[in-house]
């Protein structure tokens, strides 16, 4: 089994190396690099992704000054400088990338927004913070890179007071998924399995949390996984300078895996 540390060490070196921050900047949405909600199919990634923060905060309690959210796995910032922004929300950023979080950094001081943003350079199976400090925790498309799902949700049910609301995507297999048959996708992001609606309910369920709703986006996953290898095939002289040939080549293939698994019935 992939122990903790190696899981949270391989996401670490993945996402801090350069061709990877240059194709997460460039390509898969800018400032926000998860999972986009489609009104076409060929819709800018960008406003694809920035629908998908605007959807998940209508669906919470009303925000407001007085809400504290931590975001899990925040990437670039780009769901807490909306929440900032648009609601005065203060946000606790927590991410194991460095470089990441550099950059998060640098664009919260750009847009003034460095007195409602903390950016946190850890683990989201270890979270350094008190107990019963936050409204709101908030995830996208991060805890599948966690050999450890349990931990995490064990932090997410530390972290929040007893109102609290956890809101989060994640890329997941179906409940009659076949052995095996996502190995390929697997390999390609370093991981052993990924969860599943069921894994999340009975897990969250025996944590005290009560399900408000659960809203399966399989074609949004794979309208996005299509669009990211539409963009590096149409720029991919540019996009190969910034990141090179064979980082190029790799996530390609690995998108084309993505969008064969949701057209097969593999993922949800």
């Amino acid at each position: 089994m992939q122990g903790k540390a190696d899981a949270v060490t391989k996401a670490e070196e993945y996402y801090d190396s350069t061709p990877a921050v240059e194709f997460y900047r460039n390509v898969w949405g800018g400032e926000d690099i998860h999972i986009g909600l489609y009104r076409a199919d060929d819709e800018d990634i960008g406003e694809a992704s920035k629908r998908t923060i605007i959807n998940m905060a209508q669906r919470l309690s009303p925000l407001g000054p007085d809400t504290k959210v931590i975001d899990l796995g925040a990437g670039f910032g780009g769901t807490a400088r909306f929440l900032a922004s648009n609601f005065g929300c203060h946000v606790t950023c927590v991410n194991v990338s460095e470089r990441q979080n550099s950059i998060n950094r640098k664009l919260n001081k750009d847009a003034n927004l460095t007195n409602c943003i903390d950016v946190i350079h850890c683990s989201f199976e270890d979270v350094p913070l008190a107990d019963q400090n936050y409204d709101v925790a908030w995830s996208q498309d991060a805890i599948l890179h966690s050999a450890n799902r349990g931990t995490v949700l064990n932090e997410v049910h530390r972290l929040l007071k007893a109102e609290g609301e956890f809101i989060f995507t994640d890329p997941m297999q179906s409940e009659d998924c076949p052995p095996n048959v996502l190995q390929p996708i697997l390999d390609r992001i370093q991981l052993e399995t990924l969860g599943s609606v069921k894994f999340y309910q009975n897990n969250l369920g025996k944590r005290g949390f009560v399900e408000i709703d659960t809203i399966e986006r399989v074609h949004d996953m794979r309208t996005h996984y299509a669009r990211v290898g539409e963009e590096l095939r149409e720029n991919y002289d540019e996009i190969c300078e910034l990141s090179g040939p064979d980082y190029v080549e790799n996530m390609i293939e690995g998108l084309d895996r993505w969008v064969e698994g949701a057209d097969k019935g593999y993922l949800a």
